[in-house]
Order: C-alpha cells, then sequence, then structure tokens
C-alpha cells in the first residue's frame, strides 16, 4: 500500500510540474520588445526595448547595453491603446536628437503583441514596429 501511495503522490508531483499555470502578464506594455525602425522599408535598424510599469507610470530602456537610452515620457492611452514615448539620442558628433515614438498595440490579448507606428526626430521620421519576446 505504501508503494502505490508513493506512485501516486509521485506521478501527481510530475503532473503538476509539467501543467503551466497561466501567467499574469500585468500590463500590456511590460518586458521586453525586438523591432526594427527607419526611414525606409529598404534601410532599417534593429531596436530593443525593455519596459517597465511600477503601478503609475511606464519606464525603460532602448537599446540596452554601451549605448542605451532611457526613455521619458512614456504615455498609453487605453483608448486605441496608443503608446508614445520620448529618447534623447546623443550622437556621436555630440549633438543629441529628441526621437518621439507613438504607435497602437495590436493583438493586445495575445502575448505575443506588437507595436507599430511612427517616429520622428529633428532630420527625419519613419515607420517602427515591435514585438513581444
Amino acid at each position: 500500500m505504501r508503494v502505490l501511495v508513493g506512485i501516486v503522490a509521485l506521478s501527481l508531483a510530475v503532473f503538476a510540474g509539467a501543467v503551466r499555470p497561466a501567467a499574469q502578464e500585468g500590463h500590456p506594455l511590460k518586458g521586453s520588445w525586438i523591432g526594427t525602425w527607419g526611414p525606409a522599408k529598404s534601410h532599417s535598424n534593429d531596436m530593443v526595448l525593455i519596459l517597465n510599469w511600477d503601478g503609475k507610470s511606464i519606464s525603460g530602456t532602448l537599446n540596452p547595453g554601451v549605448d542605451d537610452v532611457a526613455i521619458k515620457n512614456a504615455t498609453l492611452n487605453p483608448e486605441g491603446w496608443v503608446f508614445r514615448f520620448e529618447a534623447d539620442v546623443k550622437e556621436k558628433a555630440g549633438t543629441t536628437l529628441n526621437y518621439v515614438v507613438e504607435g497602437k498595440i495590436e493583438n493586445l490579448a495575445f502575448p505575443n503583441r506588437t507595436v507599430s507606428g511612427t517616429w520622428k526626430n529633428q532630420r527625419e521620421s519613419g515607420k517602427f514596429k515591435i514585438g513581444r519576446q
């Protein structure tokens, strides 16, 4: 009888470990996002965005690493799910460009949601698209 109880207990433990509970995702923008942005379809740059939600505001980092840039003035409008943020990017020449990025969250109900929209700075503008990782 003890052996049977042990086998049942072990089976339940293995089964419980194999079943993955539904994740609580929290804020729709929280997490890592990867995508591209550029002035034209023929030329685009890779983009990584790490976003966080502290219960009051959205913060994050654009292209984390040596030349990372903190995002600022980030907002999410639930009417239309429009995400907007700014980032001041320092160029090698010593000038700073202010990027304004705005896009709409698509596939909001799914973990693999995306944000598509436009960006602009003092010199140029273009399209961008990022996806949740």
